[in-house]
């Protein structure tokens, strides 16, 4: 997966790398109508068999409305891609306020009485909670039901209690919500700080509420089936449109706009759902460990994730 924080390559690079590009997703299409335009070519200049040809302004009609097509889609899909990076951008934040809270604003108060090592396992079970709710989040919007990745933050009977749930990080925040009300009533949080709690776990409702409705909410399919449609039909009946123009330059002028138009319509297709595993998709697995990272050091502990 492409880490965003990573050093902007070079232009020659961009050029030249493959990584991260649509290439992989495209090079047989693009083989497929550059080797047609190539034997049509040969066909037409060399033996002269075929005198086909059609003149260049129907593609020139539907090139310009097509690339405008292919423009719309791929701001739809990047406005999703910049939305969930948005949200999670928001859980990322939400998930350091909960800690600095946590480590902060608990403690005994009006005469209550906490012993410290009781206190101190409180504060971990609730910021290991929160760590534990980034990873559920990317797990469930790849529609991973797997809770592996939790063990080792969360006590077993929890986890048990997870099991057979069709919404982890939903379950996962009422567990640390009941686990701040227990904290309240035993005198540990002030009343005027819990609607800061609560502040944050609604915050973190929302953002996975707003992840689930671009996860589930598809761009239209009959949308989708007209662009691929179209954008094939025109790079496949293109040569007829140039051989009598450019001759022996038809293949690469075919090969150039099919690689621009495939392009163009992969990238839609692959940003579209921004959180899974592609590799121009958010970097989830990063973004989580972010998180893990930052809360672990709040809490001091030694062992650190790379």
């Amino acid at each position: 997966m492409y880490v965003l924080a990573e050093k902007k390559p070079s232009w020659l690079r961009m050029i030249l790398d493959v990584r991260g590009s649509t290439l992989p997703r495209i090079w047989l299409r693009i083989g497929v109508v550059t080797a047609l335009a190539a034997a049509l070519t040969v066909l037409h200049e060399v033996y002269h068999q075929i005198n086909v040809s059609l003149t260049p302004v129907p593609f020139t009609l539907i090139g310009l409305p097509l690339g405008i097509f292919l423009g719309f889609r791929n701001s739809a899909s990047y406005d999703r891609f910049w939305e969930g990076r948005r949200l999670w951008g928001s859980i990322v934040n939400t998930s350091r306020t909960l800690s600095r809270l946590t480590l902060s604003l608990v403690g005994p108060s009006d005469g209550a009485r906490v012993d410290p090592e009781t206190l101190r396992a409180w504060q971990v079970e609730v910021i290991h909670g929160v760590i534990a709710y980034a990873h559920a989040l990317r797990l469930h919007l790849r529609a991973d039901r797997r809770l592996d990745e939790l063990t080792t933050l969360l006590p077993a009977p929890v986890i048990e209690g997870f099991k057979g749930q069709r919404n982890v990080p939903a379950a996962l925040l009422l567990h640390l919500g009941q686990t701040v009300g227990q904290a309240w009533r035993r005198g540990w949080i002030h009343p005027q700080h819990v609607p800061l709690f609560e502040q944050g776990l609604a915050t973190l409702t929302d953002c996975q509420g707003g992840c689930e409705r671009i996860r589930t909410t598809p761009v239209p399919f009959s949308y989708i089936v007209l662009i691929h449609r179209v954008t094939g039909i025109y790079c496949l009946l293109l040569p007829l449109g140039l051989i009598d123009t450019l001759h022996y330059f038809t293949p690469l002028a075919v090969l150039l706009v099919s690689y621009a138009l495939f392009g163009l319509d992969a990238i839609g297709d692959e940003i579209e759902d921004p959180f899974g595993t592609d590799t121009n998709d958010l970097p989830l697995s990063s973004i989580s460990r972010t998180i893990e990272i930052n809360l672990r050091q709040a809490l001091g502990e030694a062992t650190i994730p790379a």
